[in-house]
């Protein structure tokens, strides 16, 4: 179970762009930095456009834990390895949601070297 409501994900659905922020070792939250995403199968993922070394990316696979903002949901998170992901699903809903922007944008988040830049987002409570 993925920990996020029917309901959160029928509001999410409708929305281009998520605010992530990992916390920090003393538990105060980074500053949020605004990205991409997409729900396959129940679950949230996230991708860093930039490669491993992307600075929201980095910290939030080190913290393990966060908040996002996704429209008028606000949870706390959990940030969790994407490798088991399902990618070609994740690539197909990513194109699916943004295409419209163009195939530069889009390329960054899709791909076989997008498994390595995916994680799952779990909501805490």
């Amino acid at each position: 179970m993925s920990g996020w409501t029917a309901d959160e994900l029928r509001t999410v659905a409708g929305v281009d762009e998520l605010e992530v922020a990992s916390r920090r070792p003393d538990g105060s939250l980074r500053p949020f930095v605004t990205i991409w995403f997409t729900v396959s199968g129940g679950d949230l993922y996230i991708r860093s456009a930039h490669g491993p070394q992307n600075g929201w990316f980095r910290r939030a696979q080190e913290s393990g834990v966060g908040r996002v903002r996704i429209g008028s949901v606000e949870k706390d998170v959990t940030f969790e390895d994407g490798a088991d992901a399902p990618h070609a699903a994740i690539d197909s809903a990513l194109r699916a949601k943004y295409d419209r922007y163009g195939p530069g944008p889009v390329r960054t988040i899709v791909g076989p070297s997008a498994a390595e830049v995916t994680l799952r987002v779990v909501p805490t409570a």
